[in-house]
């Protein structure tokens, strides 16, 4: 495996400000219900990109970053905001199905 790899079983972790920056991508998909699939399209970007942005796999431009925001209906500076958070020990606890409007 490279030395860029981040794979769980890796020694090389992704770096922690992408995956605070993923984390916070993942959050606000989550709490509008869309699958990387939903948020890819209404983005205009593959799903697997969107799913790589949210492990912490890729460092995205202000582009990509920029079309997220869009997509999720919501400013570049929210995604900052949260992504901000992460990096000061919030660990944005994944939501419940309940926050997300998920029901069985």
């Amino acid at each position: 495996m490279s030395p860029r790899g981040g794979h769980p079983n890796s020694r090389y972790p992704f770096p922690p400000d992408l995956v605070a920056l993923g984390r916070a991508v993942w959050r606000l998909r989550a709490e509008r219900g869309y699958t990387q699939e939903h948020l890819g399209f209404r983005s205009r970007m593959h799903r697997n990109y969107v799913g790589a942005i949210e492990r912490g796999e890729i460092n995205p431009t202000i582009r990509v970053l920029s079309r997220l925001a869009r997509g999720l209906g919501v400013r570049l500076s929210d995604i900052v905001k949260l992504y901000e958070s992460c990096l000061e020990g919030d660990p944005l606890p994944r939501p419940t199905p309940q926050d997300v409007g998920w029901t069985r």
